[in-house]
C-alpha cells in the first residue's frame, strides 16, 4: 500500500499557492466545506426503526477529504463539529430544540467521531494519490466507510445497549445507499482530475 503523500489534492490546482492569498483561499474553502457538509446533512431519508438516517452526510464527508487533503480537510471537519457544538443546526437530526453537546451525546455521536478520522484518512490517501484512479479511489472510500462505522456502531452499542439489533440500527440499512454514494465518488474524483489535466494543457 503506497502511502506516500508527496501528491497534490485538487484544492492545490487552482488559486493562491502561498502567502496571504493562499490563507484566503484556504479560509474560504472552509467556509464552502462546512455549507457543503451542513447542507449534505439535512438531505436525509429516515430509517424505520434506526435512530440513524440515511444522508449525504457521508459523501460530503469523504469528498471534502479527498479534495481538501488531510490538514485542510481536518481544520474543515473540526470547524463543522465546533458549530454544531455551539448549537447551530447544522447536524443530520438536529433541531431547534435537540442540537449541541446534547444532539452530539446521542445516536450520531460515534459517526460524527468517524466523520472526524474518516476525513484525515481520506485527506492522506487522496495525498497519496488515491484519488487519480477509479479503483483506488472506491477502496478509499470503502476504508472512510469503515472508519464512519467502527466509533459509530460502537457508540449505538454503548449506548443502548448490545442486547439491541445494532448492526440493524446502524449498518445493514445504509449499505446499499453507502455503495451508490462510493461509486459515484469513485467516478466524481478520476473525472475531476482529468478536467484539471486538459485545463492545463
Amino acid at each position: 500500500m503506497n502511502l506516500v503523500q508527496n501528491r497534490t489534492v485538487l484544492v492545490d490546482t487552482f488559486g493562491a499557492s502561498e502567502g496571504a492569498g493562499l490563507r484566503l483561499k484556504q479560509a474560504a474553502l472552509i467556509v464552502a466545506g462546512i455549507a457543503l457538509l451542513a447542507i449534505c446533512a439535512k438531505i436525509k431519508v429516515p430509517v424505520p426503526g434506526s435512530p440513524v438516517a440515511m444522508s449525504l452526510g457521508t459523501f460530503a464527508v469523504l469528498t471534502v477529504g479527498a479534495a481538501y487533503g488531510p490538514r485542510l480537510g481536518l481544520a474543515t471537519i473540526m470547524g463543522y463539529m465546533i458549530l454544531g457544538m455551539l448549537g447551530m443546526d447544522i447536524f443530520q437530526n438536529s433541531t431547534a430544540d435537540l442540537n449541541g453537546i446534547s444532539y452530539m451525546m446521542g445516536g450520531t455521536g460515534g459517526y460524527l467521531v468517524g466523520y472526524v478520522l474518516a476525513t484525515v484518512a481520506l485527506g492522506m490517501l487522496a495525498r497519496a494519490g488515491w484519488d487519480r484512479s477509479a479503483p483506488k479511489m472506491a477502496g478509499a472510500m470503502l476504508i472512510g466507510n469503515v472508519i464512519m462505522y467502527v466509533p459509530g456502531l460502537v457508540w449505538l452499542g454503548m449506548l443502548y445497549g448490545w442486547d439491541k439489533p445494532i448492526l440493524d440500527w446502524g449498518l445493514t440499512p445504509f449499505l446499499v445507499g453507502d455503495a451508490v454514494k462510493l461509486a459515484l465518488a469513485a467516478l466524481l474524483m478520476p473525472a475531476l482530475w482529468k478536467l484539471v489535466g486538459r485545463a492545463r494543457s
